[in-house]
């Protein structure tokens, strides 16, 4: 069985008395093949791109032998006294790096990735004024009846003046320049927006690379500096990049030169007739509403202007598109759907704030309703300070990131190294550092195997979650403070604190499989055939909508039109009571009324009401599980376990990925009716045939299968529709009393740096630093501790690293 890895600076020992021989399996127990996409891939530090052919050509041999299957190259500053080996970004000579790389990676059957940037935000060099990263500023100056007003806008870009009496009468002051305005009587209030440089330059360039951000709300912009990328790297071959990528949306700005114009086009109304409200001055609801519609307009346009014209823009160059849409103040699922490739990421430390899987789900949520094959993470992010972060560490958050349906891990990351650098080469500040100066390498191919053989069932089949729970973002938008609202992946109070995040953890954590939908996808991806709920290749039995305050009446309109095509909507507590913005006010909220007015209602028992809708049928109650129950939505039985687990659907049968909380030796039930199941080990690859049996105490008769699993163990478990052929699973059963191991230990160290601490000798397992050996306490490295055991023909070798385990096989 899989333990997990020693911690805390010990030295031990994991024992396999029994070897189990490596056999080729036939389908069915057989793993899928290794592709270059079911393989992790990791980010490519080029710290000043000061790289050269045979070092590239090295390094790929380096990460290929590793079980890599492609990289992502990211330019980057430099490294110090390198100076004169940086090879400008976006220089010819640049380009032909990657075309070497392009040629290398396909050569070894790997893939590469490429930002259409350098560091991170877009921008550089080539990023006029009229196209840099923008933000709104209002001004207010008060004014007295009968003075005169006056500023210069020639050199500004002013969007809007307006002024506002203390009796609520409103002017709109033309744009002339200079602006004089004669103030009537009463005491007046001048507003004055203008947008400026936000201050946001590329974040991290590489030489070269150094300049303004771009606006990512402008069409144009995107449009120029894209022209600018194509031109410039020309020389390579279309498909010679599988992905291009756009990082965390970290640009600060809050508006573009065309913000405005956009505003009234798109919500009907001037708002510069509302700068007091976006200033953040007026009735509390209304200025709510009037920064909604605010919101919602950089959200389309940042849909539309940028991150549509990212992926069709790599569509021409024959690629994919891959983005990581949060941080950014738009509706992260529209973004993360708008790509080829969805990608969330985690930061910093086990379980800390910025790692929840809930968080992760909005990228694969995305791709299952998107219908894209592949969701994908930056992966273990600062984990740790530099060689800290244990392999253990490192499964524990992979296996959090596939629970939550993602199932492509880009690592963060390997830094490109000379190898005439001294130890430990060149490094990334943000980095878990996965590269042959960490201690945990000769055992990272073993990790990488078992990410793949995870990988291969994830991205296999299709999406089988229970639920659709739509998030309600008009009701993050409407509030009174601020001006732009971030949607970050970094405690995402945003989430948390809302009906909609606190209803998502129950759901998740009660074992209810669940995919979060949009507004706009519910319009554009769901459609309802039957009793189910079907976006792209995903199937649902319901739609469950959380306690809504604002929505768009035409929201409304899309579920009761699925509700009549024979889709199950399930509203938690009551439904929507508004609608959200400013425009129409009064027709979208008797249009909403309308509806609801409407819904024949009829009493279900238990606190649910219930009512026929065309085929379908809408419930609404105030508590979550008779709610379920009413609209007959159920739990896969493995949610009773002690297995957390998400599952997809094959023509076969299903299967899951599983991970035990606590250990599990006994029968788990399952759902439908299979004929066989097969349980697989990804760890080990070891496969076989479960034992079943039929249990009938039920309505109807359930299979169960006898499962094996230590605390944090994983598993594949596959289900079959027929019955399957193959050896059968080898249980362990009951185990043994622990055997102590005494003797002699002599340590000897092997590898590492900064120097390697001299031998020595104990008497029992016990970690190597803290003896008063500086060197040891410091050391980053592997140790062999061979000894001659007091337990006959058992002779056992064991290898430490910084004082942890790394991997132990015994010798019989």
């Amino acid at each position: 069985m899989v333990r997990s890895l020693v911690r805390a600076g010990k030295c031990a020992m994991l024992i396999a008395l029994v070897a189990v021989p490596v056999v080729a399996q036939q389908s069915p127990l057989a793993w899928p093949a290794a592709t270059r996409d079911t393989k992790p891939w990791t980010r490519w530090w080029w710290l000043g791109s000061a790289v050269n052919k045979p070092g590239l050509s090295a390094q790929l041999a380096e990460l290929s032998a590793a079980g890599f299957g492609g990289v992502e190259v990211t330019v980057i500053y430099g490294a110090r006294g390198a100076d004169s080996a940086y090879i400008p970004y976006l220089s010819p000579a640049w380009v032909d790096m990657i075309a070497h790389v392009a040629s290398e990676t396909r050569r070894r059957g790997m893939g590469l990735d490429l930002p259409q940037g350098s560091g991170w935000r877009m921008g550089g060099p080539s990023v006029q004024p009229a196209d840099v990263n923008l933000s709104l500023v209002i001004h207010a100056d008060t004014v007295a009846g009968g003075s005169t007003w006056t500023t210069y806008i020639a050199t500004r870009q002013v969007q809007a003046i307006t002024a506002r009496s203390a009796t609520g009468e409103h002017v709109s002051i033309p744009l002339t320049s200079p602006v004089r305005w004669q103030a009537p009587e009463g005491r007046w209030i001048v507003y004055t927006a203008e947008t400026r440089f936000s201050g946001d330059n590329v974040k991290r360039p590489a030489p070269g690379g150094e300049g303004p951000s771009l606006d990512p709300f402008s069409a144009g912009a995107t449009a120029r500096y894209l022209a600018m990328f194509a031109e410039r790297t020309a020389a390579l071959p279309k498909g010679a990049i599988r992905s291009y990528f756009h990082d965390s949306f970290e640009y600060t700005g809050d508006a573009s030169a065309g913000v405005f114009a956009e505003f009234r086009k798109r919500r009907g109304y001037d708002p510069g007739a509302e700068l007091p409200a976006l200033a953040g001055v007026g009735e509390t609801d209304h200025v709510a509403r009037v920064k909604s519609d605010y919101r919602q307009t950089l959200d389309e346009m940042l849909l539309e202007h940028f991150v549509e014209q990212l992926t069709t823009w790599s569509h021409g160059r024959g690629a994919l598109m891959r983005e990581q849409a949060h941080g950014s103040p738009g509706n992260i699922l529209d973004l993360y759907a708008a790509s080829d490739i969805p990608e969330t990421e985690i930061f910093g430390v086990l379980r800390g704030p910025d790692g929840d899987p809930l968080i992760n789900k909005f990228a694969s949520s995305a791709a299952h309703v998107g219908g894209h094959r592949l969701a994908s993470a930056e992966s273990f992010t600062w984990l740790g300070e530099h060689f800290t972060a244990t392999l253990d560490d490192i499964r524990q958050a992979a296996d959090r990131m596939f629970l939550a349906g993602i199932n492509h891990l880009v690592y963060h990351g390997t830094a490109y190294s000379p190898g005439d650098a001294a130890w430990p080469g060149w490094q990334f500040y943000a980095s878990t550092e996965f590269n042959p100066r960490n201690a945990f390498w000769p055992h990272l191919p073993a990790f990488n195997q078992y990410v793949t053989r995870v990988q291969s069932f994830l991205q296999g089949g299709q999406p089988d979650n229970d639920v659709l729970l739509y998030w309600p973002i008009a009701d993050n938008w409407h509030d009174a403070s601020g001006k732009r609202m971030d949607f970050r992946i970094h405690d995402p109070k945003w989430f948390h604190d809302t009906p909609f995040g606190k209803l998502a953890r129950t759901m998740y954590e009660s074992g209810l499989g669940v995919d979060y939908v949009s507004d706009r996808l519910l319009v554009k991806q769901v459609r309802a055939a039957g009793a189910q709920l079907h976006a792209g290749s995903a199937g649902y039995s319901a739609l469950v909508v959380p306690a809504t305050e604002h929505m768009p009446p035409e929201t409304f309109a899309r579920m009761l039109a699925l509700a009549r095509d024979g889709a199950t909507i399930a509203f938690v507590g009551t439904l929507p009571t508004d609608v959200p913005g400013l425009a129409a006010l009064a027709a979208r909220r008797a249009q909403l009324a309308a509806m609801e007015k409407e819904i024949p209602w009829r009493d279900a028992g238990n606190g649910v009401q219930v009512a026929q809708i065309g085929k379908g049928r809408l419930f609404m109650g105030g508590e979550l599980e008779p709610l379920l129950l009413a609209a007959g939505v159920q739990r896969d039985p493995l949610a009773g376990s002690s297995l957390g687990f998400i599952r997809r659907k094959s023509a076969t049968g299903r299967q899951y990925f599983v991970v035990a909380s606590r250990a599990v030796e006994g029968w788990v039930a399952l759902a439908g009716h299979p004929s066989s199941v097969a349980l697989m080990d990804p760890m080990s690859g070891r496969t076989g045939l479960a034992r079943l049996r039929t249990v009938s105490g039920r309505a109807e008769a359930y299979v169960e299968a006898y499962v094996e699993a230590d605390s944090g163990q994983s598993l594949i478990i596959r289900t079959f529709d027929t019955p399957a052929k193959g050896a059968q699973w080898a249980y362990v059963g009951k185990r043994s009393a622990p055997v102590a191991l005494r003797g002699r230990w002599s340590v000897a160290f092997v590898e590492g740096g900064p120097v390697l601490p001299q031998a020595y000798a104990a008497d029992s397992v016990s970690p190597f630093t803290g003896r008063g050996d500086a060197d040891a306490d410091r050391l980053p490295g592997r140790c062999a501790i061979p000894s001659h055991l007091m337990r006959p023909m058992v002779r056992a070798v064991t290898s430490c690293r910084s004082g942890r385990l790394a991997r132990v096989r015994a010798c019989v």
